[in-house]
């Protein structure tokens, strides 16, 4: 049951106690679908999760610091009062950011999701509550970075599919399994809660062709693509096992086990890891003490999958439409742009390869 409100004309600010029985009902809201987005859908299970970790954060910052948290009512304030108000919200931020930045360590992007995960609870309140706070949350700026898309090229891609030797090495280290959802991931480019979940519901068989039709739990985008033989294999290996195509696992689990299938790829080079704090570039080390860098196996991730199947689509020159089709990326998706930029950097490359090839006939 929604936390009952009752403001008098002389209450100039609602208290702790009462911003987090809002929070509680926020969040309760949202994973009810009592709240849903703009388009009337209900919000997926990782965005509710984002809600109670910045609930946590924000209990946290509360208990650790001086800083009181309270809401302002717009409507009962003097122009004096209005000041004071923007003054404190100005406050809260800078204290607030501090906390994360300083106390928890963190970066921009994780930053930058906490505020706006903080302007989204105001917005909540405004919006659904119909309480009158005030418009300073607009002026919260949350940072960002853009964090390097680590993919494998379609060579490396190729040797993991196709070389007997590597699969003989990955079996011996008891990473088969782990190798198939990495090879599957790596073709259909899904997002893993959706991967993870594929059924026999999923597969369509026409003239001995098999398709993967999916609708994406995350974006309900429908998306359809044709499985090359090896896949096909790789279903035909775990059928009747268990519900789902591939082995069952967790995603935490399957992020460990990727990188020890990873450290067994020829070629595991040294791959500096950065981050942005305050916009400031930071080189995080494997080991601080001994001042080691991580490689590339440090960095390959269940995301991993999606992207090398984006960008070697892209590369190996499918149109961007077709590649969207398949993703489910919208036209104008910033972070599909950022797989287009990766493209560019591949072909600009070849370009050049290109033309000092011609430089190099001329000058002979």
């Amino acid at each position: 049951m929604a936390t009952t409100i009752k403001i008098r004309k002389k209450d100039k600010t609602l208290s702790q106690e009462i911003y987090f029985k809002l929070l509680d009902d926020f969040i309760k809201d949202s994973s009810s679908g009592k709240r849903l987005k703009k388009n009337g859908t209900r919000l997926t299970y990782s965005t509710v999760k984002t809600y109670t970790y910045f609930k946590r954060i924000i209990t946290l910052f509360a208990e650790q610091s001086s800083f009181e948290l309270k809401l302002y009512i717009t409507d009962n304030l003097t122009q004096a009062e209005k000041v004071r108000a923007a003054n404190y919200w100005k406050k809260f931020y800078k204290s607030f950011t501090f906390f994360m930045y300083n106390k928890m360590g963190y970066y921009d992007n994780y930053v930058g999701n906490v505020i706006k995960t903080n302007r989204t609870f105001f917005n909540y309140l405004i919006e659904e509550r119909h309480l009158n706070i005030g418009s300073y949350h607009k002026s919260f700026y949350a940072p960002k970075e853009e964090i390097d898309i680590i993919t494998l090229n379609h060579k490396q891609l190729n040797y993991i599919i196709y070389n007997e030797e590597f699969d003989a090495l990955v079996t011996k280290h008891n990473l088969k399994k782990t190798k198939d959802i990495f090879v599957f991931g790596c073709t259909v480019a899904l997002r893993v809660s959706d991967l993870l979940k594929l059924s026999k519901k999923n597969l369509v068989i026409q003239n001995n062709s098999y398709y993967l039709n999916v609708k994406s739990q995350k974006t309900k985008t429908k998306t359809s693509i044709k499985l090359p033989e090896y896949a096909i294999d790789i279903i035909k290996r775990y059928k009747g096992q268990q519900s789902t195509f591939l082995p069952t696992v967790s995603v935490g689990y399957l992020d460990i086990q990727l990188k020890r299938f990873a450290k067994l790829i020829p070629d595991d080079f040294e791959l500096i890891k950065t981050r942005e704090r305050r916009g400031k570039q930071v080189i995080i080390y494997k080991d601080p003490k001994k001042k080691t860098h991580f490689k590339l196996s440090d960095h390959i991730s269940t995301h991993t999958m999606r992207r090398t199947a984006i960008t070697n689509m892209l590369n190996l020159g499918m149109p961007e439409y077709m590649v969207r089709k398949i993703s489910g990326h919208a036209a104008n998706s910033r972070e599909f742009f950022r797989y287009v930029e990766l493209s560019q950097s591949f072909m600009d490359e070849e370009t050049d390869n290109f033309f000092n090839k011609i430089a190099a006939v001329k000058s002979a």
